[in-house]
């Protein structure tokens, strides 16, 4: 068997994985990254690639007042009876410091989201924006031949394989036929993206995670650190005490064994594609198959089985075990459903999401998480083995804002009806009918509804209440840019199941990032970073990036205590 040795391996290549890689490389570690897939970038590669850090630099460049305190009072809230003091006090400390780490020594550069508000901004410690951070969009070409290993965008979020950021740039493309300065800038990123396809085969204007992804593996490249793709591991080693040793990695050339000097940092990704542990830790998926993931198929709980065959424990008590998101499934051409996660739409003013029972269940522009939630806990009331919902909205908002895969006007859209992604019906009646909603109900929510939404006001869920709400409404609508009437036909109606962002159940660790066994002392050698590291926010989600952001983090805090450093 060939060997290879290094001072700390990475298993996954994901943003844990490639940030405890470079802050290793940066402390003269020798490192290496090996990822299973025949691509680099894991789940976050797909992801909106947003990191909540508090108290980050950005933030406090931008003058944006918040506190360590203040933080950790909102997690405190937020994680209840699951509160881990030391880690999230380890996750506050360093946070800030890799941010600075990472724009001081790496490619990686962050954009503020200043209007990005906490999810629950009115809890205690919550805020309206300023913890939560985006890489920069970045060059694909300086990674030269490498871009072709980076996993490429979700290709449902994309339009026509072109990424799209958050914020104002989304707005540009929701306005683009209404405003010139819009549309202006709309065609100038299309011509860029049409350039690049007919010279490189792909988009070379990389945004949200697939930016943070590129950034982080070019900081690997540019410290001689190997990423190994298609190099699934085998099994961990072990000395005679116990302690982490290395790994058997299996590679096209056939088995590795890998020495670990430091020790092997479990980035794996999580479970979100393992059906056996779905079934015994996902309550709306009994079989462990009705659960839909838009991650990477290789998601497969490998570093869970890694980590629990060496005496490691999955936390499994956790409210979640992973972060909910309604997902649609969009017919792609060669006959298999896409999966496209609903972030925006939910806000729009005239959307509402009702169950078979036709009555509305949630403040639609909450979280996705609790979107979720609400979901599940309204279907099981109304005894509904089928674990869904429908997004409804009329004709006017359909083609003013698009509806799920949907795209707005200009954009056609009758094909989405012939696929029956997007069912339509001339009446609300002949809607519910089409798509199995008690119809009499759906007329009487939606009269109930455009009675208080034309005046702006939902007094039944307060959409636009809170300062997350109208971050994604339409600020052009007044009063209230998540509420309006629904009214003129036809009507339209996309199908909803659950889907998740990253699993929160992982192994224990310590504030360190050492993975723990079951008596809760350290396992020498093993550390965990990313969905294989039990979340720190007690199965809830306090705002967008709760999961990159303590990724990165708990990374940069593995690979210190590898080096042996405080800070």
């Amino acid at each position: 068997m060939k060997k290879h040795v290094c001072d700390v391996l990475v298993i996954g290549s994901g943003a844990g994985g490639l940030a405890s890689a470079v802050s290793a490389a940066h402390r003269n570690l020798d490192v290496l990254v090996v990822e299973k897939e025949a691509v680099f970038g894991g789940t976050t590669a797909r992801s909106g690639g947003w990191m909540w850090v508090p108290c980050n630099g950005p933030a406090k460049r931008a003058g944006v007042e918040d506190s360590p305190e203040n933080a950790r009072r909102y997690l405190q809230h937020e994680a209840g009876d699951h509160f881990d003091a030391a880690r999230v006090d380890a996750f506050l400390e360093a946070g800030p410091k890799a941010v600075s780490f990472f724009e001081e020594n790496t490619a990686l550069q962050f954009d503020l989201g200043p209007t990005f508000a906490d999810y629950h901004p009115d809890a205690p410690g919550g805020v309206d924006g300023g913890r939560s951070i985006v890489a920069r969009p970045f060059d694909g070409r300086e990674l030269k031949g490498e871009i072709r290993r980076l996993r490429p965008p979700l290709s449902e979020i994309t339009f026509l394989g072109m990424m799209i950021g958050s914020g104002k740039e989304l707005l540009h493309f929701f306005n683009v036929t209404r405003s010139p300065v819009s549309a202006f800038y709309v065609a100038k990123l299309f011509l860029k993206f049409l350039r690049d396809m007919a010279f490189h085969g792909r988009p070379m204007r990389l945004m949200n995670g697939n930016a943070l992804v590129a950034r982080l593996a070019k900081s690997c490249f540019d410290r001689n650190v190997p990423i190994w793709t298609g190099a699934p591991v085998r099994e961990l080693l072990r000395d005679e005490k116990g302690a982490v040793t290395g790994a058997i990695v299996d590679t096209k050339e056939g088995a590795v064994e890998v020495t670990a000097r430091k020790g092997v940092v479990l980035a794996a990704g999580g479970f979100p594609q393992d059906p056996l542990r779905r079934k015994a830790l996902f309550p709306h998926a009994p079989a462990g198959h009705e659960h839909v993931s838009p991650a990477p198929p290789g998601n497969t709980g490998d570093g869970l089985r890694l980590g629990e065959a060496v005496g490691a424990r999955v936390d499994d008590t956790l409210p979640n075990s992973a972060a909910w998101v309604p997902v649609s499934r969009p017919p792609r051409g060669d006959g298999t459903l896409g999966v496209f996660p609903h972030f925006v739409d939910r806000s729009k003013p005239g959307v509402i999401a009702v169950t078979r029972s036709g009555r509305r269940f949630v403040n639609e522009a909450n979280s996705y998480h609790d979107f979720c939630q609400a979901m599940v806990k309204a279907c099981r009331q109304d005894d509904d083995g089928d674990i869904c919902a429908f997004f409804i909205a009329d004709h006017r908002v359909l083609r003013k804002y698009g509806l799920g895969y949907v795209k707005p006007a200009p954009v056609p859209f009758r094909q989405h009806i012939r696929s029956g992604y997007l069912t339509e019906g001339a009446t609300l009646a002949e809607l519910a009918t089409q798509i199995g909603v008690d119809p009499r109900q759906l007329e009487t929510t939606v009269a109930r509804f455009n009675e208080h939404a034309r005046k702006g006001e939902d007094p039944e869920f307060h959409k636009g209440s809170t300062s997350y709400n109208r971050s994604l409404g339409d600020p052009e609508h007044k009063p209230n840019p998540c509420v309006a009437p629904i009214e003129q036909g036809p009507f339209y109606a996309v199908k909803l199941v659950i889907g998740d962002l990253g699993t929160f159940a992982g192994l224990k660790c310590d504030e360190n990032a050492r993975v723990l066994d079951e008596a809760g002392k350290p396992i020498g050698g093993l550390y965990a970073a990313g969905n294989d590291a039990a979340s720190i926010m007690g199965g809830n989600y306090p705002g967008g990036g709760i999961t990159l952001g303590p990724a990165i983090t708990f990374g940069y805090i593995a690979a210190r205590h590898m080096s042996g450093a405080n800070s």
